[in-house]
Formats: structure tokens, C-alpha cells, sequence
């Protein structure tokens, strides 16, 4: 949401989560601009826990803009979530609530939010913010789909992916180029190899992850009666750093059937295997419906 076209003048406070911003309560923020400085857990990434990582700071800007708004912000600032500084802020899907108003909200560098605190430590800080994001109307747009039929089960579907779009900002190569690529690459292997799968291999380049999750909630609503024959959704969007291993959402004897497959690749470094609760955004619709989902653990050191 955009300010007004001159600009909000107010007083920043500081917060590091949501237990800091509630005890602060509507006495102390009603009026303010929130800047929410969770920073980005390296070492919990460096351990190969790279998503989790990204889950315990980006929350603050999907919901901290309503957060705040309960308590009567007049708008929210987050610490750009993520590993790199480089001075930039970064772009990402905010989410209003709908028993909350809503407020202008945008990221900020971290060394910018940094300085931020510093000086909100030694007395009062206020900032003018002049925001001009818009919502231009929707247009069609598709994932891209193809298979490569399997030989014994083609009814039976493996999906490898990643996801299409990206933030304007940047030329996606990242996020998710790396993935779509990954996911193409799988299918080459196999012509490359001779190998013919027994159950189709399905390489999808999901559309609209970043702002909307159209494209996999639109797959999951057009299998909706196919569920049983989705037999796997493997789905790459953490980057191109070096593999692992795996990581599954669903039943734990998922990790035993991972077994073999993690005993091979240990040689190649990539041999880890756990559950975690969402393995990739695009497929987690294909999740909620029981089918059995994956994703490459990637270094994020590299």
C-alpha cells in the first residue's frame, strides 16, 4: 500500500519479533512507523537449514505490516530477509489480514535497519517515507508444462520443478532460474542416459509464485480428481549452491524409502535426508492433498 503522495512523517520504534511489539501495546505504537529488525539466522543456514532460516525472517514482512496496524502503526518497516547485505532492500509478497487496516509497509537494507536501532537506542527517531507501490490488474499468464512418459506406469506422475517468475527488480537467475533449470536438466539426463522412467516424469515451470501462488493452486484445482496418480512433486527454489541431500514432508517412513537413495549420494556430500513441514510453495497444494513432496537441500554458503 502506498503512502500519501506527499509522503507519512512519524516516529519509528523498534522491535525484534512479535513478543517485543505486543508488550510494547497500542500506548506505544498507535501513531508510529514499526520497524521490525529480525535478523537473518547465518549459522542456522550455513548448517544447511537455509529455508528454515528464510521462514523465521520473512514472516515478519508477510504479517508484520498487520501486526502492527492492531496496535495502530501507521505503517511498517521490515529487515530485508536474507543471508546478503550489499545495501539493498529487498522485494517480497506482503499479506494483509482482513481484521486489521491497512498500512504502507517496505523492507530496508539490513545495515540500514541497523543504524536504524542504533539510533532508536539513543533517542527518538522519526523518518518520512514517500511509498508508491500499485496493484495493476491480473493477466493470463501459464506454467509450462512437459512430460516425459513413463514406460511401465505413465498414469503415475513424478513432477520436478521450480517456479518461473521473479521480482522485477532482478533477473530471476536465482530465484527460481536455477530451479527451472534443475527441473529441465532432470528430464535431459534421462534422454541423455538412455534411461526411460517408469512412471512419466512431469518438468513444470510454475507461474506467479512470488506474488500470488497462482500457478500451483491452479494445477492443484485441475488434478484435484488426479491426486492419486500424482505419485511425487519434487520442486527446487532455494538457489543453485551445491546439493546436500533431501528434504520430504509427509509420513517419517518417507525417510526410510530415502534410504538407498541417500546412501548413494553421501559420496557426492549429498546423502542428508529429514522431514520438514513444507518442502516448496508451488507443490505444497499437492502436499495438503497427500502427495508425497520434496526438495534439494542446498548449500547457501556457495
Amino acid at each position: 500500500m502506498a503512502t500519501p503522495a506527499d509522503g507519512l512523517t512519524a516516529e519509528v520504534v523498534v522491535v525484534n519479533n512479535f513478543d517485543e511489539l505486543e508488550a510494547l501495546g497500542r500506548n506505544r505504537v498507535a501513531g508510529k512507523i514499526v520497524l521490525f529488525n529480525a535478523k537473518f539466522d547465518q549459522r542456522l543456514a550455513d548448517n544447511g537449514f537455509e529455508g528454515q532460516a528464510y521462514g523465521q525472517a520473512v514472516i515478519y514482512r508477510g504479517i508484520g505490516a498487520s501486526a502492527a496496524a492492531r496496535l495502530g502503526a501507521v505503517a511498517a518497516l521490515n529487515r530485508s530477509a536474507g543471508g546478503a547485505d550489499y545495501r539493498l532492500p529487498h522485494t517480497g509478497a506482503l499479506r494483509y489480514a482482513n481484521d486489521a487496516p491497512k498500512i504502507p509497509a517496505a523492507a530496508v537494507a539490513s545495515e540500514d535497519a541497523d543504524l536504524i536501532a542504533h539510533l532508536a537506542s539513543e533517542g527518538k527517531v522519526r523518518m518520512r517515507l514517500v511509498l508508491t507501490p500499485q496493484t495493476l490488474p491480473d493477466a493470463v499468464s501459464y506454467n509450462v508444462i512437459a512430460d516425459l512418459k513413463g514406460s511401465e506406469h505413465p498414469e503415475q506422475v513424478v513432477i520436478v520443478s521450480g517456479h518461473l517468475d521473479s521480482w522485477d527488480l532482478g533477473r530471476g537467475a536465482i530465484d527460481d532460474g536455477a530451479g527451472v533449470v534443475i527441473a529441465m536438466q532432470t528430464a535431459q539426463l534421462f534422454k541423455q542416459l538412455r534411461l526411460r522412467p517408469k512412471r512419466t516424469i512431469r518438468v513444470i515451470a510454475w507461474m506467479n509464485e512470488e506474488n500470488g501462488l497462482a500457478g500451483g493452486r491452479a494445477y492443484a484445482n485441475d488434478h484435484k480428481n488426479d491426486m492419486a496418480n500424482h505419485f511425487a512433486a519434487i520442486e527446487s527454489d532455494l538457489g543453485a549452491g551445491h546439493p546436500l541431500g533431501f528434504e520430504a514432508e509427509g509420513k517419517p517412513e518417507i525417510l526410510t524409502l530415502l534410504q538407498p537413495l541417500s546412501v548413494i549420494l553421501q559420496s557426492q556430500g549429498a546423502g542428508v535426508t529429514r522431514l520438514v513441514e513444507e518442502t516448496g510453495s508451488d507443490v505444497a497444494p499437492l502436499g495438503a492433498a497427500g502427495v508425497p513432496t520434496f526438495a534439494p537441500i542446498q548449500d547457501a554458503r556457495t
